[in-house]
């Protein structure tokens, strides 16, 4: 088939969508992949691939652009003779099926993870466009030879209460998947060694960003020697986002040591003995933590969608209240008083990966649902 994959950044094409991309291209497939221009476009084209930068204003909300960026994927998907487009997170998702529509291309796949700013902020603006986004969902997402992958049963129970589509259209596929044999299992903390414990994900308010600075200034009041690191930069397209300038006044105060964007993350996360992430935002099933779990760390997180579906409390990590710093100081506390605990909890999360989040489960069965589509010439 002739596919597209499209999302709002090339950064996650290359981060997150890679390795089904050189699986469809090893199968034989025809591929195009398409987002804003960005520093990883390049990179795409080095692993061969044909990528196009789109047009694309992640934080527009004019009408006459966005309509007008909608006909120009139209226009590039009937050009292109496409059969089957993908449109990952909530924007891509519904633009790529509403274009896919009008080009006449025959078969839609959506993959939504977690909500986004529309759905999980509750600020005047993201409030004021809930209604029309979800008429815009129920008209794009819909359809016989339309498919929507969900991350998680939250979400999947959330879109059917919401009626925005038929649940014979519904597929349940955990994430992105992780590659097991790249994220092996992580060195073992030595005695008298300080933990070292790590939040890495676009720096966001909602990502839990303040909630784990101030759990590391309580437990450095307690006079624990705690090492909290933080992994990732602002993400300037989004209203959440963090600015620089406060992460240095963290640095500054000692609170954080602040790293900045890596690219080796199974290098970073083997040299760390726990991972946390304290978010209040509803994630698909977040990546930091399924890579943490490959590599058999204790894991950290809240009772929120998403995260839930990584972490079992007490079993293969620990869950705490969301926007609950002083619960997040406690249970990073345990993990460092508890050796036993961690390894216990690490070597369960690393059980789990292998068993529900490897890679290479997660594309066998995304291509089992384009198989689903192939002989698809119903009406659109």
């Amino acid at each position: 088939m002739k596919i597209v994959l499209f999302a709002n950044t090339d950064w996650y094409l290359y981060n997150f969508r890679r390795s089904l991309a050189l699986a469809l291209r090893d199968a034989g497939h025809d591929l195009l992949l398409v987002s804003p221009a960005g520093a990883y476009g390049e990179r795409l084209l080095e692993l061969g691939f044909r990528w196009l930068p789109a047009p694309m204003n992640r934080r527009s909300l004019n009408p006459a652009r966005e309509l007008t960026f909608v006909l120009w994927l139209a226009r590039l998907f009937k050009r292109e003779r496409v059969e089957l487009v993908h449109g990952f997170t909530i924007k891509s998702a519904v633009y790529g099926s509403l274009a896919a529509r009008l080009a006449g291309v025959r078969s839609r796949v959506s993959a939504v993870a977690g909500m986004g700013y529309v759905f999980s902020s509750n600020d005047a603006k993201a409030r004021m466009l809930r209604l029309p986004v979800r008429a815009l969902m129920r008209s794009a997402l819909g359809g016989k030879s339309a498919r929507l992958i969900l991350q998680n049963p939250d979400d999947v129970a959330l879109f059917l209460d919401a009626r925005l589509i038929d649940e014979t259209q519904v597929r349940l596929i955990p994430g992105s998947g992780v590659d097991c044999r790249r994220f092996t299992v992580a060195g073992v903390r030595g005695i008298g060694e300080p933990l070292r414990v790590l939040l890495a994900a676009r720096l966001l308010w909602d990502k839990g960003v303040a909630e784990y600075v101030e759990a590391s200034r309580r437990l450095r009041a307690e006079g624990r020697r705690v090492r909290f690191l933080l992994a990732g930069d602002p993400d300037p397209g989004n209203p959440a986002a963090v600015p620089g300038s406060m992460v240095r006044e963290w640095v500054n105060d000692g609170l954080v040591d602040w790293l900045g964007h890596v690219d080796d993350m199974p290098a970073l996360l083997g040299s760390v003995h726990a991972v946390a992430l304290p978010s209040y935002y509803r994630e698909g099933l977040p990546k930091t933590l399924i890579e943490a779990a490959a590599c058999g760390l204790a894991l950290v997180t809240t009772d929120m969608p998403g995260c839930r579906e990584v972490v079992e409390h007490e079993v293969d990590g620990l869950r705490v209240p969301a926007r609950d710093p002083v619960a997040l100081a406690a249970a990073i506390a345990r993990i460092d008083d508890d050796p036993a605990l961690a390894a216990r909890l690490g070597a369960a999360a690393r059980t789990k990966a292998l068993e529900r989040f490897d890679e290479r489960i997660v594309i066998a069965r995304t291509m089992e649902v384009y198989e689903e589509l192939r002989p698809s010439c119903v009406s659109l």
